[in-house]
């Protein structure tokens, strides 16, 4: 979010500061002036739908994602589980001042170097719930076809990479089964005859009796289905013992959890990507078209707004950082966002006087500005207080029942501020 979409949110609140004793809450709470934090209320649905519209603009979404079944999603399933990991143990409070990589928990799905590098380079992270489905014409029917809907990944959206995930417990059902074996992911394609073929993904070697996730790079096949939607036929997992190459077994009978299993065991798919912007540009200019025709038929009186200098006058103050939270609780948005419940924003307010002083971190064109307007104050204005420094949050959300996504949004917390 740059300072301008940040600045929106201060004139969100300024604006439902301006609206008295309501009875709706707007999500958001604010510095009064001294040095209390209050929550700012609305006065009616329309108003409170448009600083809800306003918010998800800034989260980069067009609207509030659906819940279908109208209950809240489960967060105990595998694919939901793995991204509250991810952010309770890898990513911390701050984007910009966490610790080294090397330094991290693994969490339980056992987060690899490659995981946490991934992490690092990645904007959004998203999970993809397994569906199950039979390859009709494939002859390997002791295998398993996993399919994934990922219709939702914007295609101008960089793809760093993918993993399918897979628990391996100790439940082998046939000792013929217990030791070394091989899992082979194919991505299941159609030929122009019309027969079905397999194309080989990835592979990776296990032993039974030890537990724990398993991991294929599945980079490729995404990167497929992303750009070819009607090309996705899913994946077909193929397990071979490591001594009988030629005899197929079915994977829950080395242990591999499966549709039935446990739901925070079962199979899903993540992928890391860069994002592009285009996207978040798109929403902008949405976004500006709106509150410009807004704008022309809606007047606000900020005669009472305690932010314009006139109100400002009884408890002015040199510029300096202030309080502004925003809840996603009070917004009712907890069937969706996972983490957090809300974030401090902070927002920056006072007056840039001369003499400048150190802790206001001036610029020296600012330090300059502040004397011409003493020369000359109908001519030049004092400089503004505005953020120096702003870092990035990360908001854990589910987009439906199948797909949940971890995205980072850089500059939404005002860290200092200073003269400019």
């Amino acid at each position: 979010m740059s300072i301008r979409s940040f600045s929106t949110l201060l004139i969100l609140t300024t604006v439902f500061s301006d609206l008295g004793s309501t009875e709706r809450m707007s999500g958001l709470y604010v510095d009064n002036g001294f040095d209390q934090t209050v929550v700012h209320r609305v006065v009616n649905q329309r108003e409170k739908r448009e600083v809800e519209h306003e918010i998800l603009n800034l989260l980069g979404l067009p609207d509030r994602p659906r819940n279908t079944h109208g209950r809240p999603p489960q967060v105990k399933r595998s694919a939901p589980k793995f991204l509250l990991d991810i952010y309770q143990n890898a990513l911390g409070e701050d984007e910009e001042e966490k610790s080294p990589a090397h330094h991290r928990k693994a969490g339980e799905f056992d987060l690899s170097g490659q995981d946490l590098k991934a992490i690092d380079q990645s904007d959004v992270i998203m999970t993809f719930a397994a569906h199950n489905h039979h390859v009709p014409g494939v002859r390997h029917e002791r295998g398993k076809r996993l399919w994934f809907d990922v219709s939702e990944v914007p295609p101008e959206e960089h793809i760093i990479g993918a993993e399918l995930r897979l628990y391996h417990n100790t439940d082998v059902r046939n000792w013929r089964n217990r030791g070394s074996y091989t899992i082979t992911a194919y991505r299941v394609l159609k030929t122009e005859n019309g027969t079905r073929e397999l194309q080989y993904i990835d592979a990776i070697n296990a032993t039974t009796g030890k537990e724990g996730w398993l991991t294929l790079n599945v980079s490729e096949a995404l990167e497929h289905w992303v750009n070819n939607p009607d090309g996705n036929r899913g994946l077909y997992l193929s397990v071979h013992p490591a001594d009988r190459s030629v005899h197929e077994v079915r994977p829950e009978d080395v242990g591999i959890v499966g549709f039935r299993g446990d739901a925070d065991k079962q199979p899903f798919m993540v992928g890391y990507f860069k994002s592009s912007g285009k996207r978040e540009s798109k929403v902008r200019q949405k976004r500006d078209a709106r509150r410009k025709k807004k704008s022309e038929s809606t007047n606000w009186d900020h005669r009472n707004n305690p932010y314009t200098d006139s109100a400002m006058q009884y408890h002015s103050r040199t510029c300096k950082i202030q309080t502004l939270y925003v809840s996603f609780r009070d917004l009712q948005w907890q069937d969706w966002i996972i983490a957090p419940d809300g974030y401090d924003a902070y927002y920056c307010s006072g007056e840039c006087n001369f003499p400048l002083n150190a802790h206001m971190n001036a610029t020296n064109h600012a330090i300059v500005q502040t004397l011409v307007h003493l020369v000359s104050p109908g001519k030049v204005p004092k400089p503004c207080c505005a953020p120096t420094k702003l870092s990035a949050i990360s908001v854990l959300y589910f987009l439906d029942e199948s797909n949940v996504i971890l995205k980072k949004y850089k500059n939404m917390v005002v860290k200092s501020c200073g003269c400019h």
